[in-house]
């Protein structure tokens, strides 16, 4: 068991992550980009619901991640799909941050 509680991965130091930046994961056999927005951290899967393919290499632009294939706008506070091609929303996982330790438990699919 985690410092972060039952069902938390470990899956980055917060040095790792760039204030205002990204990083692409695995964690527990699943794609997921963790995101870093002022002091507010969030994780989503990495997986654009448009047409299946990953996102995260994307740029952020404010509160969304752009899929760099078909210009899908995702909100990572919340994984909804704001901008076409993209109408569903892909799934957001809970982030901890304990001491300088990121953690993540993944929602269930």
């Amino acid at each position: 068991m985690s410092t972060a509680g039952a069902g938390f991965f470990r899956v980055a130091d917060l040095n790792e992550l760039p204030t205002d930046g990204k990083l692409c994961l695995e964690v527990d056999e699943r794609f997921v980009v963790l995101v870093r927005i002022g002091s507010e951290f969030f994780c989503l899967d990495d997986i654009c619901t448009h047409d299946g393919g990953t996102f995260g290499d994307g740029p952020l632009e404010g509160n969304c991640l752009v899929c760099p294939r078909h210009g899908a706008k995702f909100d990572v506070r919340t994984g909804e799909a704001v901008v076409m091609p993209a109408t569903e929303p892909t799934t957001v996982h809970e982030v901890k941050v304990v001491g300088t330790e990121i953690f993540v438990k993944l929602t269930s699919m």
